[in-house]
């Protein structure tokens, strides 16, 4: 796989466009869902343990160059005067100030670069969901208590229906139409019937992890939580592991990172405890696997999930969670430095 890469690479750093319409069909050709490095993002699974670090560093420089290449040609183009937007008539005539890339997509991006390092790939699914999906197949009685942990949006007309709480139902639905090995993520945008404040919101963000397949263990899902904390807040960033409950997990844990503002001796963002709580994560339960059509005697595996914006707190110290939703053009020009 590392020769195709290299290979790929090569020609990439070679290729030539006359005009906008043969530049798109080289986006096509590399860069789409279907294009050639997606090709080889969706066969890095199969990339043996020892050598997936290197291959997965080789696959981001391939990508990287080619989304490069393709801007460079692209400028090239609108500096020459083959761009169509100076016939656009609607622009206004006025300077229009931009924003930049939204922390929370800042952000997303840097947790699934970091997974995916360690070969997880990303698959999404549909905000409005089924009661099975949210909860009925993630170990979720109708009569279950924990069905109150979660403000819901359901559907009036049909209450079967309703905005899903968690991406879990990503998983749900995963697990019931792919064969482990599962190693995915599943980021998305999630609604809870909640009073906006300062703290909390209607809707959020979320990324879920879930590994599944033979002989995984606790000890797994720390290693991969712990190279996580270390990628994403630095290398002297340590954690902890605290029992938990979660419907679909046993056992559970709260996951907390050492303070990165006060480096752990204690301080008001961390209420002087020096730690600092950043997501959830435990063993799937077997009735979960049972309920997605998965043999829990042959298969286990973990899950974890955290908020985009309690991450993004973390990096860039946010205090007021109604400015991510606000599209506020000088909120956003803060972030120019961050990309």
């Amino acid at each position: 796989m590392k020769n195709k890469i290299n290979q790929l690479l090569e020609e990439v750093k070679n290729i030539t466009a006359s005009n906008l319409d043969d530049l798109e069909a080289l986006r096509i050709k590399y860069l789409s869902k279907k294009g050639q490095i997606s090709e080889l993002f969706n066969d890095f699974r199969n990339v043996a343990n020892e050598e997936k670090r290197e291959v997965g560093q080789l696959l981001n420089e391939l990508k990287n160059a080619a989304q490069d290449k393709l801007n460079d040609l692209k400028e090239s183009f609108i500096n020459s005067g083959e761009s169509d937007q100076k016939n656009d008539l609607t622009r206004s005539s006025d300077p229009i100030k931009l924003g930049t890339r939204h922390p929370l997509s800042l952000v997303k991006h840097e947790i699934i670069e970091i997974f995916s390092r360690i070969g997880f790939t990303i698959a999404e699914g549909p905000e409005i969901e089924d009661d099975w999906h949210v909860f009925g197949a993630l170990n979720f009685p109708p009569e279950h208590p924990a069905r109150d942990m979660q403000d819901t949006f359901f559907i009036e007309q049909n209450p079967d229906v309703l905005l899903r709480t968690h991406t879990s139902s990503v998983q749900s639905r995963i697990m019931a139409h792919k064969k482990p090995p599962i190693r995915m993520l599943f980021p998305g945008r999630v609604y809870r019937n909640e009073a906006i404040s300062y703290r909390a919101h209607c809707f959020f963000h979320q990324v879920e992890g879930l590994y599944i397949d033979k002989n995984v263990s606790f000890a797994d899902l720390k290693q991969a939580l712990m190279y996580f904390a270390k990628e994403m807040f630095g290398e002297n960033t340590e954690i902890r592991l605290r029992p938990s409950y979660f419907p679909f997990t046993e056992p559970s844990a709260e996951m907390d990172i050492s303070c990165n503002i006060c480096g752990g001796k204690g301080c008001p963002f961390c209420k002087h405890t020096g730690w600092v709580e950043i997501l959830g994560c435990g063993m799937v339960d077997p009735n979960v696997l049972e309920n997605c059509g998965i043999d829990s005697k042959v298969y286990s595996g973990y899950a974890f999930g955290m908020g985009v914006e309690r991450i993004t707190n973390l990096k860039f110290q946010v205090k007021d969670l109604r400015l991510f939703s606000e599209n506020d053009v000088r909120f956003l020009q803060q972030f120019e430095s961050a990309h």
